[in-house]
């Protein structure tokens, strides 16, 4: 059997806002659609669902988010997840230019966490809480000199 990982699906309050955010940082629409019907209650398992899709792609093509927009059911707002919380935990991007990606967050109101962090002489990086509280991990790999 072989196995390879499609995408990240993410639930949204406001699409076109978290749409602008990852575009911003240099993901690119793939597609967009609405989906309903039978088949989408079974796949998803929900009755009635009805949402707003639209798929994302890093520059490399290798990644990929999916992010909904719930029409039917309602979307149940959540407390925005915390590092240590169980289940998904966050979304990590490699850039080449740490303060500049931090700059284009700030101006969707994203902040980080804490910080900036240097890993081992390897890594900037941080956790930045995103459109819809999703954290967002940015890491700008250092050059060795």
């Amino acid at each position: 059997m072989t196995i390879k990982l499609e995408n990240v699906g993410i639930a949204v309050r406001d699409l076109e806002a978290t749409i602008a955010f990852f575009t911003d940082l240099g993901l690119t629409v793939v597609g967009r659609d609405t989906v309903s019907g039978e088949w989408t209650d079974t796949a998803v398992g929900l009755d009635g669902n009805h949402a707003n899709i639209a798929m994302l792609q890093t520059p490399d093509g290798r990644g990929r988010i999916e992010l909904f927009e719930y029409i039917h059911p309602e979307a149940i707002e959540s407390e925005p997840t915390r590092p240590n919380d169980i289940g998904m935990h966050r979304i990590a991007f490699s850039v080449d230019d740490i303060d500049t990606a931090l700059e284009i967050a700030a101006n969707h109101g994203c902040y980080p966490l804490r910080g900036v962090a240097t890993y081992q002489d390897v890594y900037k990086l941080t956790y930045v809480r995103g459109p819809s509280g999703i954290i967002v991990m940015l890491a700008q790999e250092l050059t060795k000199g």
